[in-house]
Order: C-alpha cells, then structure tokens, then sequence
C-alpha cells in the first residue's frame, strides 16, 4: 500500500503519542489499583499506591522524602505514594497528556497558568463538593469559604486551593554587585533594563545578559504585557484587555502596541541579549542565575527570588541579587487568586476519597507538611533563632526550601522562612499598599466550539510568532504580517469572537467595570 506524505505524518504523530503515552505509564503511571466500594465508599482495609503529579523537576532527595512520607501514610491511611513530576521541558504538552490520555492519577497540580478553569469546565477533574466532609473534613474547615467559593466553576469545587497569601507578580532580578561595579542604571522599566543589559554585554562579555529558555511567551511577552500594556493577565489568542478598562477587548495582535514589542525583542537579539538558541534552551531561569550564567531575569516573582538569594548566600556569598516589583512601575499588585494554586483529583483517578485524605493531611498535618515543604531537619534545613537555614549549598543540598515545588500545600502556621524572608515581606507590605483585585483569574474560557482552531492556531504560533518573540526574524513587519495571514487561515476570527463574547458575559455576571 502506497501513503500519501499527510498519511505518513499522521501516522508518525500517532505513533509518536503511543510512544509517550507507554513512556508515561512505565514511569510511576500507577497501577490502577483502586479500593472504592461499587457504593463509592473508600474500602479502607485495602492498601492503595496514590500516583500523585506534580509540575517542574524533582528534587534530589526526592526517593528518601517519599520513603519517609509512605511510613506515615502506610500506618495512618493504609496507603503509599508515588511522586511522579513533568520537568519543565514541555511541561504543558506534557500536563495535558496526562489529563488526556485517561491513565490513573489521583492527585495534579492546577494553577490559572494550567488552564484549571477551562479543564474543570469540560470535566478533567471530579467535583469535590460531596467527598470533602466525608474524607477530609478538616481540610474542609481549614480553608475559608470564601476561598472554596473562589475556585468554584459552574458552581462545583474541583480542586483544593493554597491558602497563603503571596504576590506572585512579577519583578526585575538582577547581579546587585555587577551593578554596583560598573555603576549600572537599576532596572526598574523598559528603558533602565535595556541600559543594564548593555553595561553587562559591555564590562561582561561572555556573561548571558538575560536568563532564558524555550518558553519564550512566558519568559518574554508575558512579562513585557504585564510591565509595559498593564494587562488583566496572561491573555491567549492575541486578545488585548488593560486593567483600567477591563470590558474594553481589542486585539493586540497586529497592532502598534504589538509591534512595538517585537521590536524590542529584535533590537534586543541584535545586541546578543537573546541567544541564537534560545528556543532549544532547557535550563531554568533561576538556574542561570545561581550558577553565574546569566545576569538577570526579565521578571519573577518575589518568593523565587528569595530563594535564589538563599542559594546564593551559601554558595556565593560576594554575590548580591536585587528586585524591583513590577507592580511599582505599573501602579497596582493583584494579590494571587485562590485558584493560583491546588490540587485536583482527576476522573481517572482509582481512589478519590483516599487521595483527598492524604491531601488533607499534606496540608493540615505538621509531619507530613513539614517534609515535604523542607526535607528532613538535621539534613536538609536546621531552626536557628526562629529562622531556615538550608543545611550546606545550593548544589550539596538534595531538598532545598520548598524543594518539591509544593506551593499548593503551604500552611501559614507551619511556614518556616529564612531571615533573608523579610525582605519578601517588606516587598509584600510595599504591594499591599496598592493591592487591587485580581479580574482576570475567576475567568472561565469554554473552547468546546473552537477547540480544533485552537489547536491550530498553537502550532501557528510556534512557527512562526514565537521566532518573532525570540528575535529571529530579520524583518519583523514582514514576519508579523505573514504570522497574521497563518492565524487568520487557523481560524483567529472564530477564537477571538467567541473568546470575546465569554469575557464580556463575565465581567457583567461579576458586575465588572
């Protein structure tokens, strides 16, 4: 039999799908193994394995904390637990793999960046409406109503919210003590940053001026967006909607304000701010900072940088960081919605109840809490004064604070900070002081009627506006033009229509003006 070459490439995806999805299943997939009664009750007398995942790159010690975590949970829930975790290379690809390809897991991150809203919306995940009193009441009465009602989609709970509040807007980062020596302009805008950069290029040649990797929308237009047109979010599919004007949509794409920004990106890769390569970089942006690669970030959050700082003070201590918020150039900080941060249980999942009971203790047990948010005390972190203190260096340590990227179980009462942590603090007090309420996250995008558009529409853009976003493109009229065309043929128009219709329906259910 003679294949077509489309014949061929879709056979190739195919395969290349089942390969991942075998990959996937041999590596902690879970077993399947379910002890719910044909009542829906949880059999507690049959031990289960939870296969519960999470996002990023796994810890060192990972195995020993898990080791430690299965004899708590063995003698208080009948049940053991495998940690499994995406990396950060493709993570989203990855992540919605798994809530596709209907293996068994019990327990996934969620986050407004991981699409809860529009998973929840067409079913990924079980309503926790009903189980929470009966497996987890003390979880139940542990977070605040107000919180459950945050997170609530057509009116169902599906995932368990953090309840710590934190600004997670961004901020410049940058070498302090590069700064200081070459008496560098501090970032705090556009214009400052660029004129930091090029002291960087100029006094450290063989320096990365700018931390980045592969995921060039976030590491870039996400942040400049935020900075520089004041978004409501990380709007998709070229929507343009500011904070002042939140029932106003425009489209961003193809407009001056767009253009704008990808000049910049040009003029920044001509002066070798962004690597050829950029799309082909793997490591994490704090990474490069910790081990001198690169310079600065184009924007992080403030607990993130306290944890570079905390890394540093072991293995560099001449090294100095600094941070500027954002939210001082913008204006105005939206503290995290409680949808930022969850866990959700997924339909797949063989043991809901049991899973939502080893959640609750993640959360509300100081044991379980305490290990898994710093290790094992006399290894990995020691209390001195009140105070972390992460036991030997940043490249010695097998779980550093927060090690396992376990922001979703933070509890206020048990949060061990390092001194270094006031400074977040005052960075909180300063953001408080011009706090306003977060209008994008609430939002609930259903893209059933444009579903396949929008996959189409995601290729496009990797094609060609993410070499655009990474400078690549000598002529960017020329590539923004031909980037339009290929988003128009992927059904852009349909997208930003329907999008534009459900935003508008929601800002006047909430009463947004």
């Amino acid at each position: 039999m003679t294949f077509t070459k489309k014949r061929k490439q879709r056979m190739s995806i195919l395969i290349a799908v089942m390969v991942i999805m075998a990959l996937l299943a041999g590596c902690g997939g879970g077993s399947g193994n379910s002890a719910q009664k044909a009542n829906g009750e949880d059999d507690k007398a049959q031990k289960v394995q939870l296969q519960f995942y999470m996002l990023g790159d796994a810890p060192k010690d990972l195995s020993t904390i898990e080791a430690e975590i299965n004899k708590l949970a063995e003698k208080d829930l009948n049940a053991t637990v495998k940690f499994n975790y995406t990396t950060w290379t493709d993570w989203d690809q990855k992540y919605k793999l798994l809530l596709s390809s209907g293996q068994p897991i019990d327990l996934i991150f969620t986050a407004d960046w991981t699409q809860y809203q529009a998973y929840a919306k067409k079913g990924a995940f079980l309503p926790l409406d009903d189980l929470l009193p009966k497996a987890a009441p003390a979880l139940q009465k542990f977070v605040p109503q107000d919180m459950w009602d945050g997170v609530k989609i057509g009116g169902k709970i599906y995932t368990v919210p953090g309840t710590y509040k934190e600004y997670v807007t961004n901020g410049f980062v940058w070498r302090e003590d590069l700064r200081e020596k070459y008496n560098l302009p501090k970032p705090t805008d556009i214009k400052s940053y660029e004129a930091y950069m090029d002291g960087i290029r100029q006094h450290e040649p063989s320096m990365k001026t700018v931390s980045l990797n592969s995921d060039i929308k976030g590491n870039l237009h996400d942040r400049y967006t935020e900075l520089v047109t004041k978004s409501v979010g990380a709007l998709p599919y070229g929507i343009g909607i500011k904070y002042e004007k939140p029932t106003e949509v425009y489209k961003y794409w193809g407009s001056d304000e767009q253009k704008e920004e990808l000049n910049t990106y040009k003029r920044w890769a001509d002066k070798g701010f962004i690597p050829k390569n950029v799309l082909n970089v793997k490591d994490t942006l704090q990474d490069q900072i910790t081990s001198g690669k690169a310079a600065s970030i184009f924007g992080d959050n403030p607990t993130r940088f306290n944890d570079m700082v905390i890394k540093l003070k072991a293995s560099h201590p001449d090294w100095k960081l600094e941070y500027y918020p954002f939210p001082l150039t913008t204006g105005y900080a939206t503290p995290v919605h409680p949808i930022h941060n969850g866990f959700a249980i997924p339909k797949s999942s063989p043991n809901p109840a049991r899973a939502l009971a080893f959640y609750e203790k993640l959360v509300t047990d100081k044991r379980y809490n305490l290990l898994t948010q710093y290790g094992i005390e006399g290894k990995n972190y020691e209390v001195k004064d009140g105070y972390y203190h992460m036991i030997g260096s940043g490249s010695t340590n097998g779980f550093s604070r927060e090690g396992m990227n376990s922001w979703a179980w933070r509890n206020p009462e048990y949060m061990l900070f390092d001194s270094g942590f006031d400074r977040v603090k005052k960075i909180f007090a300063e953001l408080d002081k011009i706090q306003k309420p977060d209008l994008f996250t609430g939002f609930a995008e259903d893209y059933t009627t444009y579903q396949a558009e929008k996959a189409a529409l995601e290729q496009v853009e990797k094609q060609y506006l993410y070499p655009l976003q990474a400078g690549l493109i000598d002529n960017v009229d020329q590539g923004l033009e031909t980037f339009m065309q290929k988003a128009n043929q992927a059904g852009l128009e349909k997208i930003q229509t329907e999008y534009t219709k459900q935003w508008e329906a929601y800002v006047k259910e909430k009463g947004i003006k």
